[in-house]
C-alpha cells in the first residue's frame, strides 16, 4: 500500500519540454495480450472517485510538495450533441490508407481500436443505440454491456465479428491480426480505416473521420469543436497552475508496465507520452537524455532520467503489486527522486492515452492529481 500523501522537500530540475505527437502504444498493448480497465492496483486506483474541476481546487505551491500515490479519474459521462442524427447515406470516404470506402447503412455499427476512443466517438455523435459490438478497451458503461469482438486482450476474433453482422466497421491499425480485418473486407463489410495516431493536435481531426464516414458530418464538426474548446480551456487552466520556468517543472516520465509478462518501458519522444507531458506542464525528460520512442527500461536510462514523478496506466502499476512491488522489481527507480518519495500518479488504461472526446476530462484529472493531489484523497 502507498503512504498517504505528505509534504516533501523540493529539489531543482533543468530542461525544456517538446512538442505533442503520439505514436503507436497498440505494439506493446496488443503484444502483451492484457486487457485494459476495471482492475485496481492495492494502492487504490480501482473504483477511484473522479476528480473535480482543476479551477476548483487549490494547487500546491510547491509542486514537489507531495508524496505517495494519487489516482486521476475522469469524469466518464456521455454528453451526445445529438438524439440518433438520421445519416445521410450512402456516402464515400477515403480513408488513411487511401481506400475509399462506400458506406450504405449504417445501422449495426463496430468502432475498434486499442484506445477505446472510436466507440466513444461513435457514442458522443449520437449513434450509441447502433453501436453492436466493443472492444476491450471501450469500458465506458453505456457500452460495457456490448458482445466483445476481441480475445487475449486486443485480438480481434473474426468469428466473434462475424456473428453480429456488422454493417459498418470503424478502425485503425492498432487491432490485429490484420488478416482478420481483410477478411471482414472480403465478406463485403465496409471497412473504413482511420488515423491512428492519437493526440491533442489530431483530436478533432479524429472525430471528424469517423463522422464523415458514418455520414453524419454536421455532428462531426460540432462535436470536433466541443472537443477542441474544451480541451484549450483545459490546457489554460493547466498553464495558469504549471510553473513557468522550465528548471522548476516537475522531470516525468512515462513507464508502461506489465509486470506479469516481465515488460517494462519508458516511453520517450514520439510516442504519446510526451504529449501528456508537455499538456501537463511538466519537464520532458525524454528529450534532455536522447530517449525516443517505446524502449525497454534499463537502471541506465531510469539514472539519466532522475523523475520527480512517474505516469502510469493504473493496470501496469496494478500488474507490478502495486507502488511495494514496482520498487522492488525497480532497485534503480527507487534510488530517484519519484521512487524514494513514492510520487506516482495512476489512471485506468482505457482512459489515459485515448485523447479523442475525453481529452479535456483526461488532462483535467491528470492535473489535478499533479498539481493539488490532496483533492482526490
Amino acid at each position: 500500500m502507498s503512504r498517504p500523501i505528505r509534504p516533501r522537500a523540493a529539489h531543482p530540475v533543468l530542461g525544456r519540454s517538446r512538442s505533442l505527437v503520439l505514436a503507436s502504444l497498440a505494439v506493446l498493448l496488443a503484444g502483451c495480450g492484457i486487457s485494459t480497465g476495471d482492475g485496481g492496483s492495492g494502492d487504490g486506483e480501482g473504483g477511484a472517485q473522479a476528480a473535480p474541476a482543476l479551477a476548483d481546487v487549490e494547487p500546491l505551491a510547491d509542486v514537489r510538495d507531495w508524496d505517495g500515490l494519487s489516482v486521476a479519474a475522469a469524469v466518464d459521462e456521455l454528453d451526445p450533441v445529438a438524439e440518433a442524427p438520421e445519416p445521410r447515406l450512402p456516402v464515400t470516404v477515403t480513408d488513411a490508407q487511401g481506400s475509399k470506402v462506400t458506406v450504405t447503412d449504417t445501422s449495426r455499427i463496430l468502432a475498434l481500436d486499442v484506445y477505446g476512443t472510436l466507440a466513444r466517438t461513435v457514442f458522443e455523435l449520437g449513434l450509441g443505440d447502433q453501436v453492436v459490438g466493443r472492444d476491450v478497451s471501450t469500458q465506458f458503461p453505456e457500452a460495457a454491456e456490448l458482445p466483445l469482438v476481441t480475445q487475449n486482450g486486443h485480438d480481434l476474433n473474426a468469428e466473434a465479428i462475424l456473428e453480429l453482422d456488422p454493417t459498418v466497421i470503424l478502425t485503425d491499425t492498432s487491432l490485429g491480426p490484420w488478416d482478420t480485418v481483410l477478411q471482414m473486407r472480403d465478406a463485403g463489410i465496409p471497412v473504413v480505416v482511420v488515423d491512428s495516431e492519437r493526440s491533442l493536435d489530431n483530436a478533432g481531426t479524429l472525430v471528424r473521420e469517423v463522422a464523415d464516414a458514418l455520414g453524419v458530418p454536421d455532428q462531426g464538426r460540432e462535436l470536433a469543436e466541443r472537443t477542441e474548446q474544451e480541451s484549450k480551456a483545459v490546457l489554460a487552466q493547466i498553464a495558469d497552475v504549471a510553473p513557468t520556468e522550465a528548471r522548476e517543472r516537475l522531470r516525468m516520465v512515462f513507464l508502461y508496465v506489465r509486470g506479469q509478462a516481465g515488460v517494462y518501458y519508458m516511453f520517450g519522444e514520439d510516442s504519446g507520452a510526451d504529449s501528456l507531458i508537455d499538456a501537463l506542464g511538466g519537464y520532458d525528460v525524454a528529450e534532455e537524455i536522447g530517449w525516443n520512442g517505446m524502449k525497454p527500461l534499463t537502471d541506465e536510462g531510469l539514472v539519466a532520467a532522475q523523475p520527480d514523478l512517474v505516469l502510469m496506466m493504473s493496470g501496469g502499476l496494478d500488474s507490478a503489486g502495486g507502488i511495494d512491488g514496482l520498487l522492488e522489481r525497480l532497485p534503480a527507480l527507487a534510488q530517484t527522486p519519484a521512487g524514494r518519495n513514492r510520487r506516482f500518479v495512476a489512471m485506468e488504461d482505457s482512459q489515459i492515452m485515448g485523447f479523442g472526446p475525453m481529452t479535456a476530462p483526461v488532462l483535467n484529472a491528470l492535473a489535478v492529481s499533479v498539481y493539488a493531489p490532496e483533492s482526490v484523497k
